[in-house]
Formats: structure tokens, C-alpha cells, sequence
């Protein structure tokens, strides 16, 4: 598809997004976004290999230049990663028990906002002490696994504990790389020997702010994983996690394998992998150098890893085999870089001189000097280790002339900082900064520059800080970022980007990505260019504050830990169906909202106390009575039992042992019942009953929390309220599912429905064919005022019982390009529900044209694949925004929040 004047599609966009230091983060096919790389080859020019066959790097990447990548999905690009398609649903069951693992105990008296500091007080306008502490933070907060007892935080728990279980493994552990819930060891393993790096040269700092031992534990937490990844010399594991499917849903991590298996990529010898495995040789090494003092068994055991990886990434020279992360982490750069920094580690672990003459020989003419140190290019990392180790002044040069343009020429914002591309502008900033001051250190560097590099790396270090105004590390400074793009922190929990309206968690110490080249910035969700956060862009960030904490100080907070007061996770709402003489009958839902942290459940109880006085009164008893259900969501009624009988008190237990329910969608994080008590012999009151109390204020049909109910998880309640009266009857713990219930028929109700924060509505249903009909809802997150974003929800509903090809159908949705511009069509995700549960998202594509009419100068069409069954509906999310990003009015488009507005077309035919 060609690029029009005025529109770009999908395919426009996909070429737009071609090249680059892609950062693995959301993107513009599927939900979220990545990073541009302008400098794919900027990556690997200069860099020369010893006799390396299989580098086709610079040829590779020279037609890539000045490009952008998809990273979040290159939907038709990189998705094809052969080996990730995502394992049928009962391999999804089965992965989902680890995602019922208890939460790790939390260490006690932790406050996130105690207000009490210690340490010493900062000589310099920010408080680089507390920055510190909340940066490293950051990493325990991306901590995947099995999470140590003592935690620092009552919001995360362990997550995908099955990891590597396809092949046999365990490869829990290891960190979260951004807003998402995959692990890519490329980019990890750069961060982990980055923060190495950082203690090497700043131990003293880190014991002084008393950070030591937590940046430790998160340094040795990747390597345990890398290690895990490594079961035999030449094997490899280099991801957990297939990107597109994982980037297609919008939830807590400690509830993904509820939702998705997770396969685990390596890289042999017939497919190679030398970029990531010298990556990791690298972590591994610098990891053993700061533990050599400490643990000596554990450094000599990194050691034997780092050399066999490295032995490995030198006999292979290639990456023909590293396929599943092309389009996240795509290894532009080759894998020479690499190899030098993993020589460098390696001569300081071992000591064998061998390696630093290595370490010299792949860094070649290093890098290009106006691109920086990243996950993808090494080079200016080794450059700096190696002046100040060795003095070589045609090393100095690479690094000197990459620093002066650096502080001399680069672009700076009207606020100072230093921008050199607009995916992580504060990253690319921050690393160099901590670069900077590397090198400033160093008796190797000339006084003057000495003394400009270290005016650079503060100046660029307090913008992230907030020196232009407002601070971009989350939870740090004034006007700090609320709203980063990041899944477990936001806290959905119906697979929803803007639904809670804001993050339930502060991901404190986080950076996110910066402004944009103006210095404007949104605090926005969905802006995965600005406010998606990484382990990666925090690293060099995490290294500069150490160096500036140990020249002005600061102080850091007493006993500071990411403790936060839960709000409603599990509870019930209610409502009368409709009452009788001789029954009742009861509406309920259940819901599982937990994110303290999330959890998937599989034995709630929902109880409904009642009197039956009443009935006695009059001859009657217990046994008169007949529980029956209209509506089930999973679980099962009780019979009718007993809870105090001398008090006359009885209930009906809903037992949903068996039946997931957790945080993940419209349909996993609530389940209704729809339940009728009657007595058979004529006589009901529900004046008397305790749980009719709540119902009984509101009118038929409206739900009201159901807080005279009682919601159990096991044996333990956990929303609600248990009748004054002890228990002397019927244990919650010993339940069973009733002999007689059954459906009665009538008042059958659906526990679906979409319930977003913004407007919405449905159309009638239309005929499609001779035995189909579609009805459509529409709902939009704003359709008033001024937004950079048309975001909505689009549901189609086959409202027949005929299958309908969804090939043949398409969506029209009019508005109006105010300003005109580029357009851009973006569905965060996409889904079927109904007889059974289906991903699809990338069966989903967009593009516009002209249109004309009130209210209109615009038509995006959408279109999608495969079956819609009789009773399912088709789900689709989807923004749309201009490339530059710049406002809509919203309050003037024809389809915005009007469902009646969106036209069907069938086959050709318009509906």
C-alpha cells in the first residue's frame, strides 16, 4: 500500500516503522508501541570482527537507516517468529495454577510516605539519595518469579512460575521487561551489567545510601535466571514469552498464564544466537566481579557460565537463530559489540589478558559517535571501560569525540535535555550521562573535558529530575508521571488500557520514555512513545545517580517499601430478579478485581443468609424449601443449609470452586448467578432476612453491593457480613453443590457486557443474511472536548445462530480530521468471546479514506477474519491518532459514542 497526501494506513505505517533500536515496548500494529532506532547501522558501523564469518550486520541494517521499528507487535513483520505460536487452551489450564500462588510475605513496618529521611543532606537542588532508592525500586518491581519472603511491596506476587516448562526447565525469574510481561534476555542482560557496572565504580555510594544490598539482590536475581537459562554449553534460552500474543492482552502479570502459555526461544548451535549470548557472557562476568569479595562460589559460578557463553557466541558468529524477538529487540548491531563488552568483564573476573586484547580488537573504530550507549550497542560502554583501563588514546578518541558531540552538538530541548530520538528521549540522556561521568572520573580524561562532561551528565540527570518543571520518574519530585503505559501497575482488570480511568499502583523509581523534541510531554496511558517505561532505561539512569550521589549526597527515605492501601478486590453486588409469595429471586455478581496482588481464584463462595421463622411459624421447615437457578457463570447452588437453627437462620451458598476468576477480562473477572429460594409450602417473607436488606433499597434490577452477603475465599470471608449469630449449623469449609437445583426457568440474565469508563450504546440488531443478525455497541473513552486519541471499544454481536464470515464484513466509523494530517489506526487488542474464548488481534487491520457529511470528513474501516459463531461477539479496541500526536476536537465526529453512526457492510452490501 502506498503512502497517501493525507492518510497513512497500516501497511504506510508498518514502512514508517522499518529500522531501529526498537525497544521491544508497545506498538503501532497492536497495542502498544517500541522505540526508533534511526540508527540501525550506527549500531555496527566501525565495528570489526577477528576473522568473523556470519556479521552481515552493517549490510543488513544500511538500507534501515533513519527508519522507525514496530516493536510491541511488527504485526506482519516480526510476528512470524515460527516457533511462538501460542499453545492450545488446555495448555493454558494447566499453566494457570501457578497464577494461584500466594503472595510473598511482605517485610513489615514499611511506609511508601513515611516523610522521615536519613542520611545526608543533598548539596545539589534534587535529592539524588531518594532518586537512588526509588530506582532501584523500579527493579524489584519488575521482578518475575517466585518473589523472596520480605518483599518491599504488597502489590506485586510471584508470576509465571511454568516458564521454560515447555522444554522441559524452569526458567522463572528474571525481570519484566517494560509495560509488558515478556522477558527478553537481550536487553535484560545489557541493564544487569549496566547496574554491575554502576557498583564496580560506586560500591561506596550504594553502602552509604544504604542501597547496597537491594541493588545486589536485583543484579543477582538476573543472573540466577541467565544462569537457569543456560542448561548445557552451547544451549541457550534467550526469551519467555511470545510478544504478539502477549502484547494482545492488557493485564497484571501475576495472571497472564491464566491467559496465555508461554514458550520459552533458544538459540544452539545450528541457530545461532552470538548477539544475546555475548550479552548475557557479559552480565554474567560483570556480575561475577562485584561478588568476588562476597560470595567467591557464586562469582566462580557466573564465571563458567560467562566464559562458556562467550566460547559459544565466538564459534557461532551468528543470529540466524534469535527470530522471536525481531520486531521487539531485532539485534541490529551485530553481535561484535558484544563480544567486546563480554571481553572486557571477562578479563576483570578472570584476570587472563587474552580477553582485553579481544575486548580491543571487536570494538574496532567503535560506534557511531552521534548514537549512544543501549541495549543494542555496546560500544560506547566498552570505549569508556577501556580508556580509563588501558589509556589508548585511539580509544579515547571513540570516546571523546562520541561525548563532545554529545555535549557540544546534539539537539536540546527548550528545557536542556539532550534528545537525541523521540522513543526513550530520557534513556538515550541518562545513559550518556552516566557514560560522562565514567569517563570524567578517570585521570585518563583531559581536565576541561573532564569538567564539561560532568556540567552535561547533571544537567541531562536533573531534567529527568524535574529541573524543566516536572520530574519523569514516577513517584519522584513534583508533577511526576501518574499514568505510565505498564500493565500490572495500571491494574485492569477487564483487559482494558483505559479502564480503571487511572494506575492503581505507583510504579515508583520508574523513568519513562520523555518529551518530545518541544519539551511537551502527556501523562497518558496510552502515549507508549512518552510514558512506557524499561529496565533498560532505567540502568544507565540508575549508574548517573550514583555517581551524583556520591559527589552532592542526599538522603533517602527510612524504611521505604512500595506499600499501598488496597481498594475493593473481591466482593459481590446484588439485585431482586423478581419476588413471589412463596419465593425470592436473586441476581448476584462476583467479582475479582485483586491487584494486592492480582491473583486468579478458583474457590469463591457467595452465601445469602435468610430467616425462615416465618415458615416454622406456620408448620413448615427447612426441608420445605427448593433452591433452583435460572443463570450460572461456572459453580454450582447449594441445597438450603443451616447456619444457626435455634436463631432460625439458613443459607444458600453459590460455590464457584472450580471456576477461574480473575483479572483478565470482561468475562474471567466477574461471573453472575441468578438464584430462586421458594418454599413449597406457600409461605416466604423477606421482611426478616438479613441479606435481603441490601437488594431491598434499591428497585428490581439495579445492582447494589452486596454487603449483607458474604463472600468467602475457601473458609475465610473476604467481603461482607456474617449474620450476628455463630455458625452452629453447616460449615462454609464443608459445602457441597445442591442434589435438586436446576433451572427454572425465566429471568435468564448474561453476565457479559462491556462496562468502560466512557459512553456507550448499541444499535438494533440488522440482517446480514437469511439466518444472521448483528447487533453492534459502541463504547468511546471521550466524546467531548479536546484529546490526541479517538479510543473505543467496538463489539459485534452475532445475534443468530448461523457462523458468520467476518472476512466479508466491515466497519465504518466517521470523524473528523481536524487540521488534517496523517492518521494513525491502532487496536490495542481483540478478542471473540462467547462459546469459548480467542485472541485476535492480529486478524485486525484499518485503514482510512475521504469521506463526506456532517460531522465527517473521514472513514475508518475496519476489518478482521475468520468465524463469528451464533451467540459470540467480536471485540475490538481500537485509537486512533495523528502521527504528530496533535488534538482532535471530539465532540464533533458522527460516529463518537453513537453506534447507530457505525455502518455495517456485508459481502459488499451496506446494512
Amino acid at each position: 500500500m502506498t503512502r497517501k497526501t493525507r492518510f497513512v494506513s497500516i501497511a504506510a505505517a508498518a514502512a514508517l516503522m522499518l529500522s531501529g533500536c526498537s525497544q521491544g515496548q508497545d506498538s503501532v500494529f497492536s497495542s502498544e508501541g517500541t522505540q526508533t532506532q534511526a540508527a540501525a547501522e550506527q549500531s555496527s558501523s566501525g565495528s570489526t570482527a577477528p576473522a568473523a564469518s556470519g556479521d552481515t550486520s552493517a549490510a543488513d541494517t544500511s538500507a534501515a537507516q533513519g527508519a522507525a521499528q514496530s516493536g510491541e507487535t511488527a504485526g506482519e513483520t516480526a510476528g512470524a517468529a515460527s516457533e511462538s505460536a501460542v499453545p492450545a487452551a488446555a495448555a493454558v489450564t494447566e499453566a494457570a495454577t501457578a497464577a494461584k500462588a500466594s503472595a510473598p510475605s511482605v517485610q513489615p513496618g514499611l511506609s511508601a510516605n513515611s516523610g522521615e529521611y536519613e542520611g545526608r543532606k543533598a548539596q545539589s537542588q534534587f535529592n539524588y539519595g531518594e532518586a537512588l532508592q526509588k530506582s532501584i525500586m523500579f527493579y524489584d518491581l519488575q521482578r518475575s518469579g517466585k518473589l523472596p519472603d520480605n518483599f518491599r511491596c504488597n502489590w506485586r506476587g510471584d508470576s509465571c512460575l511454568n516458564d521454560g516448562k515447555d522444554n522441559g526447565l524452569d526458567l522463572s525469574g528474571g525481570f519484566l521487561d517494560a509495560g509488558d510481561n515478556v522477558k527478553f534476555n537481550l536487553p535484560m542482560s545489557y541493564t544487569t551489567a549496566l547496574l554491575a557496572w554502576s557498583v564496580y565504580e560506586n560500591r561506596d555510594a550504594y553502602e552509604e545510601s544504604g542501597q547496597l544490598q537491594y541493588i545486589l539482590d536485583n543484579i543477582r536475581w538476573g543472573n540466577d535466571y541467565f544462569i537457569k537459562c543456560h542448561p548445557e554449553p552451547n544451549v541457550y534460552y534467550y526469551q519467555v514469552g511470545d510478544g504478539n500474543a502477549d502484547h494482545s492482552w492488557w493485564g497484571p502479570v501475576e495472571c497472564v498464564e491464566a491467559q496465555m502459555s508461554r514458550p520459552s526461544y533458544k538459540v544452539d548451535l545450528t541457530n545461532g544466537g552470538s548477539a544475546v549470548a555475548a550479552g548475557t557472557a557479559a552480565s554474567l562476568a560483570s556480575c561475577a566481579v562485584i561478588f568476588k569479595d562476597t560470595d567467591p562460589a557464586y562469582a566462580e559460578l557466573c564465571t563458567r557460565h560467562a566464559k562458556e557463553l562467550y566460547t559459544y557466541a565466538e564459534t557461532v558468529q551468528s543470529d540466524k537463530g534469535y527470530t522471536a524477538a525481531n520486531g521487539f529487540y531485532t539485534s541490529f548491531g551485530g553481535f561484535n559489540d558484544e563480544l567486546s563488552f563480554a571481553s572486557y568483564w571477562l578479563y576483570k573476573a578472570t584476570g587472563d589478558s587474552s580477553y582485553l586484547v579481544k575486548a580491543k580488537t571487536y570494538l574496532g573504530d567503535g560506534g557511531d559517535p552521534t548514537w549512544a550507549l543501549c541495549w543494542d550497542d555496546k560500544s560506547f560502554g566498552t570505549a569508556c571501560l577501556l580508556a580509563k583501563e588501558t589509556g589508548s588514546e585511539k580509544v579515547r578518541k571513540i570516546l571523546e569525540k562520541h561525548l563532545d558531540y554529545w555535549t557540544d552538538k546534539i539537539t536540546r530541548t527548550p528545557g536542556g535535555l539532550a534528545y537525541l530520538d523521540q522513543w526513550g528521549a530520557l534513556r538515550y540522556a541518562t545513559t550518556t550521562a552516566f557514560v560522562a561521568l565514567s569517563y570524567a572520573d578517570s585521570p585518563n580524561c583531559p581536565e576541561d573535558k573532564a569538567k564539561k562532561y560532568k556540567e552535561f551528565a547533571k544537567t541531562q540527570i536533573d531534567y529527568a529530575l524535574g529541573s524543566s518543571g516536572r520530574s519523569y520518574v514516577v513517584g519522584f519530585g513534583e508533577n511526576s508521571p501518574k499514568n505510565p503505559h505498564h500493565r500490572t501497575a495500571h491494574g485492569s482488570y477487564t483487559n482494558n488500557i483505559g479502564d480503571p480511568a487511572d494506575n492503581r499502583h505507583i510504579l515508583y523509581g520508574a523513568l519513562v520514555g520523555g518529551p518530545n523534541r518541544d519539551d511537551t510531554y502527556s501523562d497518558d496511558r496510552n502515549n507508549y512513545i512518552n510514558n512506557e517505561v524499561a529496565c533498560d532505561y532505567n540502568a544507565g539512569f540508575t549508574g548517573a545517580l550514583a555517581k551524583l550521589y556520591a559527589e552532592y549526597g542526599g538522603e533517602t527515605l527510612k524504611n521505604f517499601g512500595a506499600i499501598e492501601t488496597p481498594d475493593d478486590e473481591l466482593y459481590a453486588d446484588a439485585t431482586i430478579n423478581v419476588n413471589g409469595e412463596d419465593f425470592v429471586e436473586i441476581k448476584a455478581l462476583v467479582y475479582n478485581k485483586t491487584a494486592f496482588p492480582a491473583r486468579v481464584t478458583d474457590n469463591l463462595k457467595l452465601c445469602y443468609f435468610f430467616d425462615i421463622s416465618e415458615i416454622k411459624a406456620a408448620g413448615g421447615s427447612a426441608d420445605d424449601l427448593v433452591v433452583t437457578t435460572n443463570y450460572m457463570q461456572g459453580g454450582n447452588a447449594s441445597d438450603v443449609l443451616c447456619w444457626n437453627d435455634a436463631k432460625d437462620l439458613y443459607y444458600v451458598a453459590i460455590d464457584f470452586t472450580g471456576t477461574d476468576i480473575y483479572p483478565g477480562s470482561q468475562d474471567a473477572y466477574k461471573k453472575e448467578v441468578q438464584f430462586r429460594i421458594r418454599n413449597t409450602k406457600g409461605v416466604w417473607d423477606n421482611s426478616n432476612d438479613p441479606s435481603y436488606i441490601d437488594v431491598a433499597q434499591v428497585s428490581s434490577g439495579t445492582l447494589t453491593k452486596a454487603l449483607n452477603m458474604a463472600l468467602y475465599e475457601g473458609d475465610r470471608l473476604v467481603f461482607g457480613t456474617e449474620p450476628n449469630e455463630s455458625n452452629t449449623g453447616d460449615a462454609i469449609k464443608d459445602i457441597k453443590p445442591a442434589a435438586n437445583a436446576g433451572n427454572n426457568g425465566g429471568n435468564s440474565g448474561n453476565g457479559g457486557g462491556y462496562t468502560g469508563s466512557g459512553t456507550a450504546n448499541t444499535s438494533p440488531a440488522v440482517q446480514i443474511s437469511d439466518k444472521g443478525t448483528v447487533s453492534v455497541s459502541l463504547e468511546q473513552q471521550q466524546a467531548s472536548g479536546k484529546g490526541n486519541t479517538i479510543s473505543f471499544s467496538l463489539k459485534i454481536t452475532n445475534t443468530g445462530d448461523t457462523g458468520i464470515d467476518l472476512s466479508k464484513l466491515t466497519a465504518d466509523y466517521f470523524f473528523t480530521n481536524d487540521g488534517g494530517g496523517d492518521i494513525v489506526f491502532e487496536c490495542d487488542y481483540a478478542d471473540i468471546q462467547g462459546s469459548s474464548y480467542q485472541a485476535c488481534t492480529d486478524t485486525i487491520s484499518g485503514s482510512f479514506s475521504e469521506a463526506s457529511g456532517d460531522n465527517t470528513d473521514t472513514k475508518c474501516t475496519i476489518k478482521s477474519s475468520g468465524t463469528l459463531a451464533g451467540g459470540d461477539t467480536l471485540t475490538v479496541n481500537v485509537r486512533i491518532h495523528k502521527s504528530d500526536w496533535t488534538d482532535f476536537d471530539l465532540g464533533n465526529d458522527l460516529s463518537g459514542a453513537n453506534a447507530d453512526k457505525v455502518t455495517i457492510t456485508y459481502n459488499g452490501k451496506k446494512l
